[in-house]
């Protein structure tokens, strides 16, 4: 069988990563992403650097598929062709600056003139009101505002630093494919479209809020300033590299003192409890680092596994895609391109047992499918011919058009 969303049909918007990566999430779970992009440059990530075959790492990965139409929607054929094809369409996605949909005329009200039972999402940085809501924004600016700086700092006293991994923008991502299925879900049960809003700062807001914010949960205490976090996070130095070891549960932790050969650490009232440990959780830490450095990564795998201890070796990203973890679970998967060439990707995370997920298509190149898709949304020849000098992008679109794939 084709995957879950086999037969349902988005017109997506967006650029660069908090939409793309959502919508390709659907259409590898088989949805038809129609990917709409500005004539003679595409999404802001064609342009990236690492490239093959003249596509970048970063829209190949975020854009895998999907079809690609260029549509200039700064001309007004250009707007009547985007309302056309979402009378065809379950979702439309966009991620303009709050306000620009509707002075281009794509905005909700527009489209749901012509497609009633739409889903329309708009993906915006702040949200559509506040003192924030119309500034530029990318993820450091998020992360800064959303205090996930200040959480990764690890106290209020420290200096805030930066997740190593545009964070806001794919949890942003993953948050409205979920509320994109939920949105189609209950429209299937009332026959009724609906408008889905989605901020990069709620979706982090609302990440955080369930293991970061203890202290701001109970209204009416007296929050005090976030207390300093261990010095030392979980990321031991060994013999030959560095691993890490997470030991919640007094079981884990008499486990950890059997690896470690110190029974002695059981009778140390400052470990006598999870809390204790955690509030001297610096002298646990540095006690336990002193160990690790007396034996090699692989050796303390191999004894912390046999007492239940969880650990892992610390890997970087070439050692990851070797793992014999990483192959068992297949989460990284080869495929031929036709124009990038063999490319080494990360699969859909879920998986279904009958209705499978699969690699329909590459990344699209620019305008690869215009002709196919406006034809399928009822475009004439003429039609065709006529809105490629205007709203197509002239000769640049239909050459894309005839030699894709």
């Amino acid at each position: 069988m084709p995957g879950p969303l086999h037969g349902y049909r988005i017109l997506d918007l967006s650029a660069v990563i908090s939409g793309p990566y959502g919508t390709m999430i659907l259409a590898d779970q088989g949805a038809d992403v129609i990917k709409v992009e500005p004539p003679g440059r595409g999404d802001f990530t064609r342009s990236a650097g690492n490239k093959s075959g003249g596509l970048s790492a970063s829209f190949l990965n975020n854009n895998r598929n999907k079809r690609s139409i260029t549509i200039d929607l700064r001309h007004p054929d250009g707007v009547e062709v985007v309302k056309r094809l979402a009378r065809t369409c379950d979702v439309l996605v966009q991620n303009f600056r709050p306000g620009v949909v509707d002075r281009l005329g794509v905005g909700e009200a527009a489209i749901r003139a012509v497609a009633p039972r739409i889903i329309y999402v708009s993906i915006s940085g702040f949200g559509e009101t506040g003192p924030f809501a119309h500034k530029p924004v990318y993820d450091p600016i998020v992360q800064a505002l959303s205090s996930l700086a200040s959480v990764q700092g690890g106290s209020d006293a420290a200096r805030p630093r930066l997740v190593r991994t545009i964070l806001p923008d794919k949890l942003t991502a993953v948050t409205a494919a979920q509320a994109i299925t939920a949105a189609l879900l209950a429209r299937e049960r009332s026959g009724v479209g609906q408008h889905v809003r989605l901020s990069m700062l709620d979706a982090v807001v609302a990440f955080l809020w369930s293991s970061d914010m203890g202290g701001q949960t109970y209204v009416g205490r007296t929050v005090s300033a976030q207390r300093a976090a261990s010095f030392i996070d979980l990321i031991y130095e060994t013999k030959d590299g560095y691993m890490s070891v997470a030991v919640m549960t007094d079981e884990q932790w008499s486990g950890l003192t059997r690896a470690f050969n110190r029974p002695q650490w059981l009778e140390d009232p400052r470990f006598a409890t999870t809390e204790l440990r955690d509030l001297n959780i610096d002298a646990r830490l540095e006690l336990i680092q002193s160990v690790l450095l007396e034996g090699t990564t692989a050796e303390w795998m191999q004894r912390l596994e046999a007492e239940g201890v969880p650990c892992a070796p610390v890997l970087t990203r070439s050692e990851m895609i070797d793992h014999p973890q990483i192959a068992a679970t297949g989460i990284v998967a080869q495929s031929d391109h036709p124009q990038a060439g063999r490319l080494r990707q990360a699969r859909n995370a879920a998986r279904f047992s009958v209705t499978q997920p699969e690699l329909r298509r590459g990344a699209p190149t620019l305008g690869e499918h215009t002709q196919e898709i406006l034809r399928e949304a009822g475009f004439s020849d003429d039609e065709i011919a006529r809105l490629q000098a205007t709203a197509l992008g002239g000769a640049r679109g239909s050459h894309a058009a005839t030699t894709g794939t």
